[in-house]
């Protein structure tokens, strides 16, 4: 290979730092030594990283080089150039970043993205397997490519293309931080409260506490706005507004909760809005005397032609809804400043008489303590202004629409929250510095000469309003909710500035609500609601959620009284704010290396402040709305949990539970082992876990909510294929457990054999404390017709066990574990269903297009004829296909997969306590007991004993067994174990253990030397005399079982120890053989010889 790294590359001025050259290699050494001496530099591709190109390719030419690229361009032919993967016989090519040979992709934005992103397209890097195994083997770019491949990516690239393209086509309008997000904020904090309210809560508070009131409502939503620029900036935001921030931080369970109440709290703000607007139409009505009907229903017309207006509005477009936006906003801004103008216009004797006397000092300090009447309190006047404050999420309601949703939330947010604050303070202290408390209206009430004023700034501005301490009067801040009409300089526009604010916040709450609802219905944490995700038009417009708005509005605008709703609505958005505020919080306690927030004025401890904050203030607002908000979001925390949506968000709840998790697991390792707190914690050799589903069950029962299970699998086999295969069944197999409820982990190795692997499971498997120590396997069936090489190891993993220290249960029913077969025949099947499925269908569509064809059917019905031939034949071959699995289909394995699911009815677990292993065999059957599906089960005990000895034997076991507070049913002294089996027992023993005899005894020594060397595994003459008494013992211990516990429903068995080196493999598994035969489901248990029971406190 021959690669072209000559200084000349480098020192080239023209050339980028950041390059991919495409290098020429030939497999002839001579070949290519003359092509490189006297050529030119091969021509390279730069990858661009200014901003301008968008990481885009640009070529740079070589001289002389431009028609070798345009050859290489052409499609279809085989030019000199040209690059194929399996050509063997001409120039190979190579990729090469900064100028060395590899395939490794420089750092690019696209391959971080999500797949599906609407910002662009998902592309995928070179594989660690590709890089890993691969450096050196040719790259297979397909000609046409190469700006692709030498930029990194796949043929995703045409598809991104393609999607920009249909983009460019639709226009797709998305708005920047001023249009999107500051505009619709104002106007929506812009209420009506403004100009109808402000100036009774500066009359009741006074100009000190009326600023504290908003500068803490301000609080409140400046807090929520830090934390939502926080997680706004922390990674891309999509369509969803609150709901988006919430979910993807706190996860599907609190944003499903919250986003279904935001989007309906927005839904019944639009009516809140439209009948505060209706309301002054209203009065504007009563004032000329034109009332249609009757107040109310005048209040129900004009809100819904109202609502329909600005329903076509919004399914006109977004584009259409930002302007109609725009102008409402200069409207309100005129308003305002003609408020500010009025303010020093010289007054009349009108206006004097209503209490307007322009700026005065004297008004200033009378007004500026506080004056509460009517049982109103410092709360109570916060509880009207706070919703006032509200509608900082009006931008972020629509972050899908935005251009820089990261840069225009903060930004935008921020900068309207500081100018409504400034305008509603200003507006407050203009108000009362300018007009009195209380006014009568008639310009006649001066002062007389002489009168005693008593401090009274009215007074001594020559007016006596005294009289409005006894009766009440209709003017001043305390009295007249139009005080900015009156002291602005053209009061109509102070009415086009409520149409303004009223109208511009139900505009802006009609077009968020169907946003979050779309959002919701998109993930799909609320099934049933799927309908409304879908979208229309080029900026996927959800219309059917406008039409649900537009339904819920108007039930609302058709009761006319909101007054008992509204709180709950505020107590609804404030819910919001407090789960932004904690998901801010609990992101940064979570410490999550994902947490990175660009923004960085934020403090988690002040995001939990507000959170406690809007939590209180939703108390102080209305008590009893508080309960109902947090009862509705906890009723559907609890729907949402229990459903569990199939999403995964990298919430900061899965991060702290990771945290917890290892605090916890590193606490419990300075925690020193007792036997109180001893619990099986299992390894089980299932393989992948739906292969032997009863072994996992059995293991499963006794571990479920006590301790730690492990499904383990080992991968033999060539290295290369064993751990692609396990890499890519690791997160399938987990799953499998999850869904089927198993609570169990799943942990594979790649090993070279079965014993290696298992080997590596009992060291390296468990956390801490959380390490297994007892090793579940099933009973080797086939050990009769195994390889010698499976015995083996099979017998090694149970001497591996043992020298670990762990305990060892070995499980046998009489069908055995595995379904592997069961499996495959049902997928065969199902696959044979759906192709049946298919057929029909194509049929179906077949008969359809030739009843459409009306006559022409007529002169098809030959070829009908032979469809129907042709379906026959297919569903017969299907049937027969069927009808052969069904007869392979071994039912009996797939119900004794399933026995340990179902509940066991009324029977006996039968212990053969035979030899002492520290109590695991007797503790195993205990914990069954306890279990539900075990709790019919009573327990009976066997023990070895002598004949003359059995009442004392019973009294010392039930003594100990009362002791380990074990509750039994019956102790049984088996005094006969040591007897002789029957010969019939003993024949069949004998007759098994045949063929693995070397009977070297019968054979000159020359030839049993050599029989032994090559054949070392076999049973010999003297190893069965030296074990025959242990032998007998295990067939005479079948003949005992057979006649006390065949009729168990589980049988728990000490199991008997081969001394390692001493006992061969096969003799081995021939005692577990003959003494597990012909029995119930049995478990041969033997724990570590370490104490797991006592009976001390």
């Amino acid at each position: 290979m021959s690669m072209n790294n000559s200084p000349n590359v480098f020192l080239d001025p023209n050339a980028n730092r950041f390059q991919v050259n495409i290098i020429n290699e030939s497999h002839d050494s001579n070949e290519a030594s003359q092509e490189d001496v006297g050529s030119d530099p091969p021509h390279y591709e730069e990858t661009s990283f200014t901003e301008e190109a968008h990481n885009r390719l640009r070529i740079s030419y070589r001289p002389g080089k431009r028609e070798l690229y345009d050859n290489f361009l052409q499609n279809g032919e085989k030019t000199e150039a040209s690059l194929h993967p399996c050509d063997t016989h001409h120039k190979m090519y190579y990729l090469q970043t900064f100028g060395h040979n590899t395939m490794d992709p420089v750092p690019k934005i696209d391959y971080y993205r999500n797949t599906g992103s609407v910002s662009g397209n998902k592309l995928n890097r070179p594989s660690l397997l590709e890089i890993h195994e691969q450096l050196a083997k040719n790259i297979a770019v397909s000609t046409g490519s190469v700006e692709r491949v030498a930029n990194g990516e796949s043929t995703a690239g045409d598809e991104a293309a393609a999607s920009k393209e249909e983009e460019k086509k639709t226009g797709f309008v998305k708005f920047g931080w001023v249009k999107g997000v500051l505009v619709r904020c104002m106007l929506n904090i812009w209420g009506v409260m403004l100009f109808i309210r402000l100036s009774w809560i500066v009359g009741q508070a006074g100009i000190g506490l009326g600023v504290i009131i908003i500068l803490l409502a301000t609080m409140v939503t400046s807090i929520t706005g830090l934390s939502t620029s926080a997680i706004a900036t922390n990674g891309f935001v999509r369509g969803g507004g609150a709901y988006y921030l919430i979910s993807r931080s706190l996860g599907p369970e609190f944003g499903g909760s919250i986003g279904l109440i935001f989007a309906f709290a927005n839904a019944v703000a639009v009516a809140m809005y439209v009948v505060g607007f209706a309301e002054t139409v209203v009065e504007l009505l009563k004032e000329s005397d034109s009332i249609m009907v009757d107040e109310s229903n005048d209040i129900r017309i004009i809100g819904t032609i109202t609502v329909v207006c600005l329903l076509g509005i919004s399914v006109a477009g977004m584009e259409w809804e930002a302007k109609a936006q725009v102008i409402l906003l200069i409207v309100l801004l005129i308003a305002i400043a003609n408020f500010f103008i009025g303010t020093v216009i010289p007054t009349n004797n009108e206006k004097k008489a209503k209490g307007f006397f322009n700026y005065q000092a004297s008004i200033f300090a009378e007004n500026f303590g506080p004056d509460f009447r009517s049982g109103e309190g410092f709360f109570s006047v916060f509880a009207i202004f706070f919703p006032a404050a509200t509608g900082i999420l009006a931008g972020a309601n629509i972050s899908g629409d935005l251009k820089d949703p990261q840069g225009a939330i903060p930004k935008g947010t921020m900068l309207a929250i500081l100018i409504t604050t400034v305008a509603y303070i200003a507006v407050a202290v203009c108000a009362a510095s300018c007009v009195v408390r209380d006014a009568t209206g008639n310009i006649n009430d001066t002062v007389i000469p002489g009168m005693s004023c008593n401090g009274s700034s009215a007074c001594n501005l020559g007016y006596d309003f005294s009289r409005c301490r006894s009766q009440p009067c209709d003017y001043g801040l305390m009295n007249n909710f139009q005080v900015m009409s009156m002291v602005s300089g053209f009061g109509p526009l102070i009415t086009a500035g409520i149409f303004s604010a009223t109208l511009s916040s139900a505009l802006a709450s009609l077009v968020s609500a169907p946003k979050v609802f779309q959002a919701l219905c998109k993930d799909n944490v609320y099934k049933g609601l799927h309908f409304f995700a879908k979208g229309y038009g080029k900026n996927n417009e959800p219309i059917r959620g406008y039409v649900l708005t537009f339904v819920i509005a108007m039930a609302f605008i058709l009761i006319a009284q909101l007054n008992t709703i509204a709180p709950i609505i505020s107590n609804f958005f404030l819910a919001s704010y407090a789960l932004i505020n904690f998901s801010c919080f609990h992101a940064s306690y979570a410490k999550s290396p994902g947490w990175r927030p660009a923004f960085r004025y934020y403090n988690m401890w002040i995001s939990l402040f507000g959170a406690l904050l809007c939590c209180g203030v939703m108390f102080v607002i209305n008590w009893w709305a508080a309960l109902i908000t947090y009862v509705i979001e906890l009723f559907l925390y609890i729907y949402v949990t229990y459903k569990k949506p199939e999403v995964n968000w990298g919430s900061s709840t899965q991060a702290l539970c990771y945290i917890k998790a290892l605090d916890s697991a590193l606490a419990l390792a300075t925690v020193e082992d007792h036997v109180k707190n001893f619990r099986p914690q299992c390894i089980a050799l299932t393989g992948a876990p739906m292969i032997r589903p009863a072994l996992l069950d059995i293991t499963h029962t006794f571990t479920k909510n006590n301790g730690l299970c492990i499904c383990c699998e080992v991968y033999t086999g060539p290295r290369k294929l064993c751990v692609k295969e396990m890499n890519s069944g690791m997160a399938k197999k987990q799953a499998w457990l999850t869904k089927n409820k198993r609570k169990a982990f799943y942990a594979a190795v790649a090993a070279d054999s079965f014993r290696d692997g298992v080997k590596s499971l009992l060291q390296a498997s468990g956390l801490g404390r959380m390490k297994p120590n007892t090793l579940v396997i099933g009973f080797k069936k086939d050990w009769r017709s195994a390889a010698v090489t499976q015995v083996e190891n099979y017998v090694g993993v149970i001497h591996d066990a043992f020298d670990f220290e762990l305990g060892m249960i070995i499980v046998r029913i009489s069908q055995g574990f595995d379904i592997s077969q069961v499996l495959q025949v049902q997928e065969e099947l199902e696959k044979l269903e759906q192709e049946r499925l298919v057929l029909e269908a194509t049929i179906k569509e077949n008969e359809f297009e030739e009843e459409r064809s009306g006559i022409c059917g007529f002169f098809r019905k030959a070829r009908k004829l032979n469809i129907t031939k042709h379906e026959t034949k297919n569903e017969s071959t299907i049937n027969t296909v069927q009808s052969m699995h069904v007869g392979e289909f071994n039912q009996k394995l797939l119900e004794a997969s399933t026995q340990f699911k179902k509940k066991q009815g009324k029977g006996t677990i039968d212990i053969w306590w035979l030899f002492d292993d520290g109590g695991l065999t007797i503790l195993i059957p205990y914990i069954l007991t306890i279990r539900k599906k075990w709790k019919n089960c009573k327990l009976r005990i066997f023990t070895g004993g002598k004949v003359n000895r059995i009442e004392e034997e019973k009294l010392v076991m039930a003594s100990l067994l009362s002791k380990f507070r074990i509750k039994f049913a019956d102790i049984n002294i088996i005094c006969d174990i040591n007897m002789k089996p029957n010969k019939e027992s003993w024949k069949f023993f004998e007759e098994m253990i045949e063929p693995y005899r070397l009977h070297e005894s019968c054979k000159d020594l020359t030839t049993a030397e050599k029989l032994k060397r090559e054949t070392p595994w076999k049973i010999t003459d003297a190893e069965l005399e030296a074990f025959k008494e242990k032998s007998y013992r295990q067939v005479r211990l079948n003949e005992l079982l057979q006649e006390h516990s065949r009729a168990a429903n589980l049988i728990v068995l000490t199991l008997p120890v081969a001394r390692k080196g001493v006992v061969s493999d096969y003799l081995y598994m021939a005692w577990l053989e003959i003494l597990s035969k012909n029995l119930p489901p049995i478990l041969m248990v033997r724990g570590n010889h370490k104490n797991v029971l006592t009976f001390y406190s």
